[in-house]
């Protein structure tokens, strides 16, 4: 009996960089729509995700975060053009392909630290990405407003 328990505890653990990218670029259920319900049993329930326009503790608020990205979504694509995994820690950069209801398809590029506890699941996850200049680059002239303005201000 405990066998059978300890087998479905690790039955949702990332054990190698292939599985990993393999859960992460298959996220469409047999509609087509974007669906990441095969991915969250890999979070930890103590899950701390942080990007750039949030902070999240705690897998319910993370599967709410997640809901509220497909709802906005019609259409999502993850693409991973570059991953490595030591120890417990993955990084990859990554490129996501997203039609928004009602706007023009447009990629996101960026970067995520994952961290994994000792179980193997996913613990700890930060984003990094450019949200507002991959957003601009798509909109015919605010394109080169924003990137001279970057440039006049940032250098």
């Amino acid at each position: 009996m405990d066998e059978k328990i300890e087998e479905k505890k690790n039955e949702y653990t990332i054990k190698s960089l292939e599985q990993f990218i393999e859960l992460w670029t298959s996220i469409y259920d047999k509609g087509g729509k974007p669906d990441w319900s095969h991915i969250i049993p890999y979070y930890s329930d103590d899950i701390h995700f942080k990007d750039i326009i949030q902070e999240i503790h705690g897998i319910n608020d993370f599967k709410a975060m997640i809901d509220r990205l497909m709802k906005r979504s019609k259409d999502l694509k993850f693409k991973i053009h570059n991953a490595i995994m030591k120890d417990n820690i993955i990084f990859m950069e990554w490129e996501m392909i997203i039609n928004y209801k009602n706007t023009k398809t447009s990629s996101i590029y960026g970067a995520s630290r994952i961290i994994l506890s000792k179980e193997g699941k996913i613990i700890d996850q930060r984003d990094y990405y450019d949200l507002w200049g991959d957003i601009f680059d798509n909109i015919p002239h605010l394109n080169r407003l924003y990137r001279s303005f970057m440039r006049k201000v940032f250098g």
